[in-house]
Parts: structure tokens; C-alpha cells; sequence
């Protein structure tokens, strides 16, 4: 089955504090932050009709605009209600859920003044990032050519549109490459995460994962870290290098 276009799809899109048509939900192409990538957004799953961890995406997304230079103009309180409005009026119950934030078209320029941040959240059915066979089998990764900038290079502590170019271009080549995705060295060459996914090493009943100083600490990250840690498994946040991946377990 071929997947529908997403501009070209039944349902509802909550854009600037309405609901309007999937197909209506649309802005200029003169738009500051398809330019300049002034842009910040979430992802999100819903199970069952709940979103999980809603409200630390909501803050997530406010904090990650207020790191690029602007307010989003909802509390999170309105964010969240916004993301279970348009889970609710699509008819979905599990779902993918994307908040985004950016900058108008009100001016055209690297220099932001003038421009009217906007906000839209979509939702729709997306089971998994990675079919079935693959997560049954494990997924295959190649080291990726670029690298995950330093902090003080990039506002690496936000989820900013702009972050993920470098991801998109290691995860294109590694699939043409016949891998599942790629994993990115940071610009000291230790581990950092794969192209949208945090990662974690297992060894003799301990969790190791990268210290988050120049990527995103995941939400889903944290997570797994305390129901690790619930379990009885030490988790230990470290620098870890390439070549300390073949003694890991798993």
C-alpha cells in the first residue's frame, strides 16, 4: 500500500489555537523558518488515546523556542490540551503526535525582529519508526560520516529543526548503504546517539549510555533510565568510545 503524501490527507491539524482541515493547514514559502530553519519541534506517542509524557514535551518545546530566541506563544497547560484535542478529533488512539513551533514570513533575513511565531500539532497512525523484521532481528547501523557539533557550536540542548539536517543525511546514506540507520561519533569521536534515537550499551548487569553534553537528553531517554534503575540495573552515564562497543552484551 502506498502511503498518502502529507500534504495531502483527511483529518484535522490544530494550527495557531484552531482546528482546521489537514489540507488548509499550510503557510508562504517566503516563511522565515523554512529559510533560516527557525523551528522547533516534538515527537510524541499516544497509546490506548494517551499521550505519554505530554506535558515534559510540551515544557520540552516551549524551552527548546526560548533556546532559539523566541516564546511560543501557549503554557504548556494549553499545548497539552491542544495535542489531545487533535488525537481525539482524528479518531486516533495510538499515534504519532508532532507539535511544531517557528517563525513567520513577516520578514525575510537572517535577523528574526518582526517575525509572529506560529504553532501547529498533527497527529496521525505511525506504528514504528523501524518495521517489524527489523526490531525482531535488531537493527543494523553504520558509523556515520558527520559528526554531532559541540554545545558551544550549536544550541544542541533544544530540539531545533535545523539539528536534524546532519541526521537526515547520515540516515539516507546509511540506508542506501543497506543499513537500518546510522550511529553518530560527536566532535570528539566518541558515541553519541543514532540519527533520531538515544542509545544505551548492556554488560553484566549495567546500563551504560553516552553523556547528553552535545545531544538532545531524550524524554524516552530519561525514561528508560529510571524504570532501568527500578529494575535493579546500574545505569552509568559516561564517554564511550567506538571501540568499546564490541564488548558490549548488548
Amino acid at each position: 500500500m502506498t502511503t498518502p503524501a502529507f500534504d495531502d490527507r483527511d483529518g484535522l491539524i490544530w494550527y495557531n489555537g484552531e482546528m482546521v482541515n489537514w489540507r488548509d493547514a499550510k503557510f508562504h514559502v517566503l516563511t522565515h523558518a523554512l529559510h533560516y530553519a527557525s523551528s522547533v519541534f516534538e515527537g510524541q506517542k499516544a497509546y490506548d488515546g494517551k499521550i505519554f509524557k505530554l506535558h515534559e514535551h510540551s515544557e520540552r518545546l516551549i524551552a527548546s523556542g526560548k533556546i532559539l530566541g523566541f516564546d511560543v506563544p501557549y503554557t504548556a497547560d494549553e499545548l497539552d490540551a491542544a495535542a489531545n484535542e487533535v488525537v481525539a478529533a482524528n479518531g486516533l488512539t495510538d499515534a504519532y503526535v508532532r507539535p511544531l513551533a517557528w517563525r513567520g514570513s513577516e520578514m525575510m533575513g537572517i535577523a528574526t525582529k518582526g517575525t509572529k511565531i506560529h504553532v501547529a500539532i498533527a497527529a496521525w497512525e505511525w506504528p514504528s519508526y523501524f518495521g517489524l523484521e527489523a526490531k525482531m532481528k535488531g537493527l543494523r547501523l553504520e558509523i556515520a560520516k558527520w559528526k554531532r557539533p559541540a554545545p558551544d557550536t550549536e544550541p544542541t540542548a533544544s530540539k531545533a529543526a535545523g539539528l536534524y539536517m546532519v541526521g537526515s543525511l547520515c540516515k539516507e546514506t546509511a540506508t542506501e548503504n543497506g543499513y537500518d540507520d546510522a550511529l553518530m561519533l560527536d566532535y570528539r569521536g566518541q558515541v553519541a546517539e543514532a540519527t533520531g534515537a538515544n542509545i544505551f550499551f548492556y554488560k553484566d548487569g549495567e546500563l551504560h549510555t553516552p553523556t547528553p553534553d552535545c545531544f538532545l537528553d531524550g524524554i524516552t531517554r530519561r525514561t528508560a533510565m529510571e524504570l532501568a534503575k527500578k529494575r535493579g540495573l546500574k545505569v552509568i552515564e559516561r564517554a564511550i568510545m567506538p571501540e568499546e562497543m564490541a564488548n558490549f552484551e548488548q
